[in-house]
């Protein structure tokens, strides 16, 4: 089979000759870079190779061409291009690590050092203005600094939160209708990653790409807007969801049949425990906008909806379905409830899982390299029964995972498909 038509017979829940690998395409479905940079040193050797940092929030690492033929990628990322803190990925100059690995970073990738050696990085590149990310020293990726600016509670305005959305400029529709053009030309599955269609996704809500925030961006503030001002935050949420189908419309006729998932939002509903909303604010709050996004997808295109929710997210999966989702990701099987086998029984017939291959909480950062091959063999069986799976890992790839046990991870992968 071809990678696009392994992937598409995966979707369409017919077994496929192997399960469908994606890694790189999302950004919840990479790796850190450190971990991409050993991963080829080991497969490909090329000492002298410098990994590209493409997502530099996660600082994840670009499975270039030559990487993904040698693991068996099988599905290519449409995106944007520019990146979470707003600069476009090209013009890459040279970085060294805390750990000492030698990267790539986009050239405006420009980072300020304060006294305990820790890195600040700016909207744009732009250092004159507050940095909107910050990386302890030795750390590994950025997290978002809030900006927020002081807001009055009771003047609150809808157009501060909306600052971020608006119509696609034509040049970005021409980059994304590239990427998924030189997909099909490779013969490779795609997932187009929507802009804008994300409601509340909290990565999201401080925006480190603009240079200056209004509107509540603080993510303790937002979470408790949900609640304390509901009827805001819809109202954010009406706005954003007009934008995200007007743009929707224009991608679907630019992309066509060149893209065959659409990943819609990345908004977290689950926690290690349980859920982080009710299914009655759920429904209530987000839902609707959901079915608006998805309903419009199957109208008009032949993409599967894609929803990223980390945690126990089983209390929500029959929502999820209402809601017009198709794939499911990442399949946190290390929260409660969330059980490989009973999620495939109970919703393998309605779902596509994407992720799901292996714990990146314990069994491959802490686990032996047996530990990690018997735990993707035993998700592979039970996953990639009669296809509705594409093979990744629970959520990206982490720094400083041994690579012994990545290298078990792709082994057990071929094994399986043997």
């Amino acid at each position: 089979m071809t990678s696009l038509k392994r992937f598409q017979t995966a979707l369409d829940h017919k077994q496929p000759d192997r399960p469908p690998m994606d890694f790189g395409a999302t950004a919840v479905t990479g790796m850190n870079v450190t971990t991409v940079h050993r991963l080829r040193q080991a497969l490909l050797g090329e000492k002298d190779y410098r990994v590209k940092v493409i997502e530099p929030y996660q600082m994840l690492g670009e499975i270039d061409t030559k990487l993904a033929e040698a693991l068996g990628v099988d599905v290519v990322g449409v995106m944007g291009p520019r990146t979470m803190f707003g600069f476009e990925n090209k013009d890459f100059k040279p970085l060294r690590l805390f750990d000492g690995t030698d990267v790539l970073v986009p050239g405006q990738f420009n980072i300020t050092t304060d006294d305990k050696g820790d890195w600040y990085i700016y909207p744009e590149g732009d250092t004159s203005i507050a940095p909107s990310g910050h990386m302890p020293k030795d750390g590994f990726y950025f997290d978002a600094i809030c900006r927020q600016e002081p807001i009055d509670e009771d003047n609150l305005d809808v157009q501060d939160n909306l600052e971020e959305f608006g119509p696609l400029p034509a040049e970005v529709v021409d980059f994304m209708a590239a990427s998924a053009r030189a997909a099909g030309t490779a013969g490779k599955g795609a997932i187009l990653s929507v802009p804008g269609s994300a409601f509340g996704d909290i990565a999201l809500v401080p925006a480190m790409w603009m240079r200056h925030t209004k509107g509540i961006r603080d993510v303790q503030e937002w979470y408790m807007a949900t609640a304390a001002n509901r009827d805001h935050v819809c109202a954010i949420f009406e706005k954003q969801c007009e934008i995200a189908l007007g743009n929707l419309a224009v991608l679907a006729k630019a992309l066509g049949d060149n893209v065959q998932v659409a990943f819609t939002t990345g908004t977290d509903f689950g926690t290690q425990n349980g859920l982080f909303i009710s299914p009655k604010a759920y429904r209530d709050l987000f839902q609707p906008f959901h079915k608006q996004i998805n309903a419009f997808i199957h109208n008009n295109t032949n993409w599967k909806p894609f929803i990223h929710s980390c945690g126990a997210v089983v209390g929500l999966i029959p929502d999820f379905i209402e809601s017009g989702f198709e794939v499911l990701n990442p399949v946190q099987c290390s929260a409660c409830g969330m059980d490989a086998q009973k999620l495939k029984d109970a919703y393998g017939e309605r779902l596509t899982f994407w992720g799901g291959a292996v714990d990146t909480q314990r069994t491959l950062p802490f686990g032996t390299a047996q530990q990690v091959y018997d735990e993707v063999r035993g998700r592979i069986d039970i996953f990639g029964k009669n296809g509705g799976f594409v093979f990744n890992a629970i959520h990206n790839i982490q720094a400083m995972v041994p690579i012994e046990n990545v290298l078990a991870m792709f082994k057990a992968y071929r094994d399986s498909s043997n």
